[in-house]
């Protein structure tokens, strides 16, 4: 018996030995990577207008945004007016944690807009990339109403859940993304990571009444804002493609998703928030 396990020992190693033959190291060539700019821009009613200008980077790069300093911006309003965005990024957005958001050009003026108003968007820098795209504002959607119900636990279990009423207009294809932020509903608050931010289509309610549930996440007295947007398709396209690409992202399991905008000559989106806010606080 001994004989046996010391034989059964002594072709282990040998079959160990062997396999460091089967390795074999080989390069994969890349294909080459043409870089594209990427712009992200939203427009709100009443705030100067600004946007975030990069470029794409191959997918084994650094993840750290290539901000190029040699792009012109152009806002052209809805009365054919050229407004020039001038370059003046803010840095210290992509490290702040107060979740301001990281623009490469700002306007100077606040943006007047009606509902219907068309803008459109001129970007292009000296190595002749050029980016170009158009959005609407459309009416905000009012939130009818929010409210709030409890669940039948006690102490540190007993919680609430909210709820968020609108209606949706008769038209079709309307879109819209939702988002509740805890806290007095000042800007800075409402600049940070929401307790929740969903995207909704129509397709299913078009002209019906929605109501939107969270689950039981709230505590006693806490203040919640509901934030409602109402957006163009391509909006909550870009939404779902980003929330595509990002689970896809390191999962072997799973298909690459391209990002979906509407920005022709680039990538990004470009659009002009249209927005109605309720707080309530529950008690």
């Amino acid at each position: 018996m001994n004989y046996l396990l010391k034989s059964a020992a002594f072709l282990a190693i040998l079959a160990l030995a062997g396999c460091s033959n089967l390795q074999n190291d080989i390069d994969v060539p890349l294909p080459s990577y043409s870089s594209q700019l990427v712009v992200e821009c939203y427009l709100e009613p009443g705030k100067v207008p600004s946007l975030a200008v990069t470029t794409s980077v191959p997918y084994l790069s650094s993840v750290l945004p290539q901000v190029p300093s040699d792009v012109t911006v152009t806002l052209i309003m809805p009365n054919g007016t050229s407004v020039p965005l001038a370059y003046s990024p803010n840095f210290k957005a992509l490290t702040d944690t107060t979740g301001e958001k990281f623009h490469s050009h700002i306007g100077r003026d606040p943006l007047v807009a009606r509902p219907g108003d068309v803008f459109r968007l001129d970007v292009r820098d000296t190595k002749g990339r050029h980016a170009t795209s158009t959005t609407t504002y459309l009416a905000p959607i009012p939130i009818d109403s929010v409210e709030f119900k409890f669940n039948d636990k006690t102490g540190s279990e007993r919680k609430a859940y909210f709820l968020t009423n609108f209606r949706d207009p008769a038209t079709p294809g309307d879109c819209y993304r939702l988002q509740l932020h805890k806290g007095d509903p000042i800007p800075k608050n409402l600049i940070k990571s929401p307790e929740v931010d969903i995207s909704l289509e129509d397709r299913l309610l078009n002209g019906q009444n929605f109501t939107v549930g969270t689950s039981y996440r709230f505590n006693a007295n806490d203040s919640v804002t509901a934030t409602l947007y109402h957006t163009e398709y391509a909006f909550y396209r870009f939404r779902q493609s980003v929330r595509d690409a990002r689970n896809a992202n390191g999962n072997p399991f799973s298909q690459p998703s391209a990002i979906y905008g509407n920005v022709e000559g680039g990538v990004g989106i470009f659009a002009v928030l249209s927005a109605t806010r309720a707080t309530k606080v529950v008690k």
